[in-house]
């Protein structure tokens, strides 16, 4: 990690809640507000994506984060270096924890000096959870899944981000690679029973937990169930018991 790198509990110090991150893939900011003031305290983090953003909802991340809640910004930026490092250090200003930028060389260590001084850690995403080897090779990859996952675990260390946004399918063994010192972040989880949805390398909480997985973003299942406190107490629940 480089020197700019801000400071973070070790991961056992981590709470089971502030674990789980719940995903407001939501069309605009009043139906994020409603379901953020739905789920209260049974959530601390919470993701603010594309869909979110667009719908003007990126002055939520300031919100959210003076109502004390963790936020994770996942963009996934990839462009010009020059582009990169500015949209970062405008995110960073707003109070976010986690921004996420696609896991090419040049993008991380953009984001890295992008990032500063500030809090906002900076996760490289690997390959998406909704893509298989099959997806890969149609987009042009030599490589498979597990391959190239590990090539960019590998990369993103050397950038001197944070941590890595993959599939708890691969967290065992890009735990290997990377030590403990990186942060491995779990999409596509979905609790025993859930519908897959557009995920296919999906995972329960407690199988992610114990693959070595740091934090889980959990979205239609909790913000979809019919009591969403429910499904995010029983979530972190199944994270206490795995850890």
């Amino acid at each position: 990690m480089n020197a700019q790198t801000p400071s973070r509990p070790p991961r056992a110090a981590i709470s089971p809640r502030d674990r789980l991150i719940v995903a407001l893939d939501f069309p605009d900011v009043a139906a994020a507000r409603a379901m953020t003031a739905r789920l209260g305290d049974a959530v601390s983090f919470y993701k603010v994506g594309m869909e979110l953003v667009y719908g003007g909802g990126l002055p939520f991340v300031g919100e959210l984060a003076d109502q004390g809640k963790q936020v994770f910004v996942d963009l996934k930026l990839h462009d010009i270096p020059n582009t990169v490092e500015k949209a970062t250090a405008r995110i960073a200003s707003l109070g976010g924890r986690f921004l996420t930028v696609h896991a090419y060389p040049q993008t991380m260590r953009a984001a890295a000096r992008g990032r500063g001084a500030s809090a906002l850690q900076i996760l490289g995403v690997t390959v998406m959870t909704s893509y298989d080897d099959a997806d890969l090779a149609e987009a042009g990859y030599a490589a498979g899944v597990r391959d190239t996952v590990a090539r960019r675990a590998v990369q993103a260390r050397a950038a001197g981000i944070d941590g890595l946004i993959l599939s708890a399918e691969e967290t065992l063994a890009m735990r290997a690679i990377v030590g403990d010192d990186m942060l491995l972040v779990t999409p596509g989880i979905r609790p025993a029973g859930a519908a897959l949805g557009d995920q296919k390398r999906a995972v329960t909480p407690g199988q992610a937990i114990a693959n070595g997985a740091d934090y889980l973003v959990v979205g239609r299942p909790v913000t979809e169930a019919a009591d969403p406190v429910a499904v995010a107490r029983t979530i972190v629940q199944d994270i206490e018991a795995a850890l």
